[in-house]
């Protein structure tokens, strides 16, 4: 019975959720122009080791400055960490520019 019921909720809500195409907005030809919306084309940089990470992370973040979901101040705040991480990668000093970028992502709010 209560597994009939869920059911029934579920069918009403999807009916519920369903739009004719006269509701629906245009769609949006530039997903650039949108504010908080990632271009379509967007893609994460290769690489391997520090570099990699480092120029994935900064993608990231220059992505973010660019929809809206961080300030310029901050974006700035960790291009300085990541330039700092990029001199140590630099140097061959892999592990610690990674630990960089991994302390940077934390410091900030990024998931690991």
């Amino acid at each position: 019975m209560i597994l009939r019921a869920g059911l029934l909720v579920a069918v009403a809500l999807g009916l519920a959720a369903c739009q004719t195409g006269a509701d629906r907005p245009a769609p949006v030809a530039n997903s650039a122009a949108v504010p908080g919306v990632t271009p379509q084309g967007f893609r994460l940089p290769d690489g391997a080791g520090c570099s990699g990470d480092i120029a994935r992370f900064q993608a990231i973040i220059d992505n973010d400055l660019q929809t809206g979901h961080t300030t310029q101040s901050v974006h700035a705040q960790m291009s300085a960490d990541l330039s700092r991480a990029s001199a140590a990668c630099a140097a061959g000093r892999d592990g610690e520019a990674r630990a960089a970028v991994r302390a940077t992502r934390a410091r900030f709010g990024y998931p690991a």
